[in-house]
């Protein structure tokens, strides 16, 4: 498999709020914490969770400890500023290239 030259545009950006559409957390809002671009996953708050086991060691008590895992992009939506998920756009404002709200047609 060769790799690719470049990691494709996402809709998605670290920090923004979206609501995941498909899988066992549909319906669940969080904010995005980390992305993935080559992977095309992001990480959600609250969403995807899993249960690690880890060893005390002397920094760390150690037990077993919740955290987030990656979730696939297209599973995700991202919610405007009323609070309902919406489709993503690009436009030129100002020489800019912006995202705005293909519902609500606001910049985001």
């Amino acid at each position: 498999m060769s790799k690719k030259r470049f990691a494709p545009k996402l809709a998605i950006k670290k920090g923004d709020t979206v609501m995941v559409i498909a899988g066992d957390y549909k319906g669940t809002t969080g904010e995005v914490k980390e992305l993935q671009a080559d992977k095309q996953r992001a990480i959600v708050e609250g969403v995807n969770l899993r249960k690690k086991h880890t060893k005390p060691t002397n920094d760390n008590p150690g037990g077993i400890n919740e955290i987030n895992t990656p979730i696939h992009v297209s599973n995700l939506m991202i919610v405007d500023a009323k609070g309902t998920p919406t489709r993503i756009g690009r436009k030129e404002v100002d020489g800019k290239s912006v995202r705005y709200s293909k519902k609500s047609g606001e910049l985001i």
